[in-house]
C-alpha cells in the first residue's frame, strides 16, 4: 500500500534535508588551519537561481538575504524554512519592461540597521524604507548621480562606522554594458557618500571596480577589479575622505586561465583575513596578501558573507548559495 505523506510534512522534510556537498577545499598555508577546521565542507543550501549575489547575514533574525539579480528579487534563507521570497522588485521599479541584470546586487546594513541596496536597474544606492523584518519595496534614494550624471549601476558597498558609505559603480547593470547608449559617466568609479548625501569621487582609474571592503581598523580599503585582463585586488590607505598610496594587493590575472569567475565581492574578518570571490571560487588571503587557501567552486562565484562570530561563511555562486562552517 502506498503511503501518502501530508503536504505540511513533505514541506518540513524538504526544508530540513541535509545540504549537498559541493566543490573542494585547498589548503595552501598552515595558517589556513587556524581559520578553517579540517572537517569543513562546502554545502549547497539554496539553488535554482539565475545569478545570486550580495549575501548579507542578519544575525538578529538568523536570516541570510541575497539578491537574484536578473529576476529583480531578494530571497531570504533560514535554517528552518530554507529559501523564501523576501523582496520584489529589488533593484528596478519602473513599469517599462527590461531585461539584463536589473535587480539589486550588493546588500549592506547601515549603522542604523536599515537595509541598503546597490540597485542596478534604478542606478542608485537606496535604502529600503520598511523595517528589515517586514520588507516592502519602497525605497529612499541615497545617491543616484555624480555632477549631474547618472551612475552606471552601483555594485557593492561598505560602511564606515561614522555612517560614510563607500561603493563601486561598474557597468554590469546596463543592458549593453560599456556600449549602452544610456551610460552617462565615461569611467567606472569608486565613490563616497556622506550621511548628508554629498557624493565624492574617490577613484576613476580601476577598469571594473567591483567588490569593496574596509579593514577592521578602517585604515585601508580593499577593492576588487573584475576586469579579466587586469584581475587584481587593490589596497588603498584611507585618509579622511580620500584614498591614497594605492597598490596592487594581489594580481591573479595569470592564475585565472579558464577558471569560472573573476575578482568580485569580498569580506574581511576581525583578524584582517580576506575572503574574496575570484577565479575558481573563494580565495583566502592574510592581511599581507599571502594566499592561505581556496574554496574551489565549479561555478562562477560572486560574493560572500561572514557571520559575526566568524564561524560561518556564506557564498553566492551563480545558481547556488553555499554555506561553509569554518570552525
Amino acid at each position: 500500500m502506498k503511503t501518502i505523506l501530508p503536504l505540511c510534512l513533505i514541506s518540513l522534510l524538504f526544508a530540513c534535508r541535509e545540504p549537498k556537498a559541493f566543490g573542494s577545499i585547498e589548503r595552501i598555508d598552515p595558517d589556513f588551519d587556524l581559520i578553517v577546521s579540517k572537517d569543513a565542507k562546502i554545502e549547497i543550501i539554496a539553488d535554482s537561481l539565475d545569478w545570486s549575489e550580495g549575501p548579507l547575514w542578519i544575525d538578529s533574525l538568523k536570516m541570510l538575504l541575497f539578491s537574484d539579480v536578473p529576476t529583480n528579487t531578494i530571497f531570504k534563507w533560514t535554517e528552518a524554512k530554507g529559501k523564501q521570497l523576501y523582496l520584489r522588485p529589488s533593484g528596478y521599479t519602473s513599469t517599462i519592461p527590461r531585461g539584463g541584470e536589473m535587480g539589486s546586487n550588493g546588500l549592506v546594513l547601515s549603522p542604523a540597521g536599515k537595509l541598503i541596496l546597490c540597485q542596478h536597474g534604478n542606478r542608485q544606492m537606496a535604502e529600503m524604507m520598511a523595517d528589515i523584518g517586514s520588507p516592502f519595496p519602497q525605497y529612499k534614494t541615497l545617491a543616484d548621480s555624480f555632477m549631474g550624471k547618472r551612475f552606471n549601476s552601483p555594485n557593492d558597498a561598505t560602511f564606515r562606522k561614522n555612517g560614510d558609505l563607500f561603493f563601486t559603480d561598474p557597468p554590469y547593470g546596463l543592458l549593453q554594458n560599456m556600449q549602452d547608449s544610456s551610460k552617462e559617466i565615461p569611467f567606472q568609479g569608486v565613490y563616497l557618500v556622506k550621511p548628508s548625501g554629498k557624493v565624492k569621487l574617490l577613484l576613476d582609474s580601476i577598469t571594473r571596480p567591483n567588490g569593496i571592503a574596509l579593514t577592521p581598523d578602517e585604515k585601508n580599503l580593499i577593492i576588487a577589479n573584475s576586469d579579466r585582463n587586469r584581475l587584481r585586488w587593490y589596497s588603498y590607505e584611507v585618509v579622511g575622505d580620500s584614498l591614497v598610496r594605492g597598490r596592487v594587493f594581489y594580481d591573479a590575472t595569470a592564475a585565472a586561465d579558464n577558471l569560472p569567475g573573476s575578482a568580485d565581492g569580498l569580506k574581511i574578518d576581525k583578524n584582517g583575513n580576506i575572503f574574496a570571490a575570484g577565479p575558481g571560487g573563494i580565495w583566502v588571503f592574510d592581511r599581507k596578501g599571502k594566499v592561505l587557501g581556496k574554496f574551489k567552486i565549479p561555478e562562477a562565484t560572486s560574493n560572500c558573507a561572514l557571520t559575526p562570530d566568524q564561524k560561518t561563511l556564506f557564498v553566492t555562486a551563480d545558481r547556488y548559495v553555499l554555506r561553509i562552517k569554518l570552525r
